[in-house]
């Protein structure tokens, strides 16, 4: 008799910090339900998202090495496992390379959902173009003739989490989750991350604002606390269910 698998989210982030702010109580969840969370860094974010290492004048082995030991503290924070692909960032320059280097990824991990960004950010062509190669990526690795190891992959239902400036990105959540529960993972993972150290505050306001609009569209008979705090996220396939709710 073949054991369950263990369900397991992928989060593919453009730069070492991302997969914290906006998906590090989604994450915290899901291993905190004894699930398998891979974040995969395709870049540490050495270049566009490092001022602070930069002003202090480390080079740019210095700063990768940071910001590797930083993202991987976090990760650990979050109970998951943490792949870094280093494929440079400010420009993060999509190649076959990188999709193939995914799409094995894809199929090692089997993944049941997947998180990344949205497709739209006029401030960051980093993170859009992350979410091209993840999306190119989970569709090669469903074709039965691509060549590379493992089973053709199924179709996990894809997340965008949350960018930094929602209005300007097209980002319309149609998702609200409550993270109250280990929201205090998620501080301590931002707190991994002195070198953008300005987000720690901003992403904590940020889950208090949607903990509100999570408690107002669920309704008064849940009772959900005052301090509920969430995360935002937008689907990019159709759900399937056979009930409404």
């Amino acid at each position: 008799m073949t054991s369950a698998k263990t369900p397991t989210l992928l989060v593919i982030s453009a730069h070492a910090g991302d997969f914290v702010w906006r998906a590090g109580g989604a994450i915290a969840l899901a291993t905190g339900r004894g699930e398998l969370a891979k974040v995969v860094c395709l870049s540490f974010g050495e270049r566009g998202e490092s001022a602070k290492a930069w002003r202090a004048g480390r080079t740019l082995d210095e700063i990768k090495a940071i910001r590797r030991e930083e993202a991987q503290n976090a990760a650990a924070a979050l109970g998951a496992e943490i792949e870094f692909l280093d494929a440079g960032d400010y420009p993060l320059v999509e190649t076959p390379e990188l999709v193939d280097r995914l799409v094995r990824i894809y199929r090692e991990v089997e993944p049941d959902v997947v998180l990344t960004h949205p497709l739209a950010d006029p401030y960051n062509g980093d993170h859009p173009a992350a979410a091209r190669m993840a999306l190119q990526a989970r569709v090669l690795a469903q074709a039965a003739g691509y060549d590379a190891p493992g089973e053709p992959l199924g179709a996990p239902p894809v997340f965008f989490f949350e960018p930094h400036q929602p209005e300007q990105c097209d980002f319309k959540p149609d998702v609200l989750l409550d993270i109250t529960p280990v929201f205090d993972r998620k501080r301590k993972a931002m707190e991994c991350l002195p070198a953008q150290q300005h987000m720690w505050d901003y992403y904590t306001d940020l889950a208090k604002r949607r903990g509100v609009q999570l408690r107002r569209n669920a309704g008064p008979n849940l009772g959900l606390p005052h301090d509920t705090m969430g995360e935002a996220y937008m689907r990019l396939y159709p759900q399937v269910t056979d009930v409404l709710a």
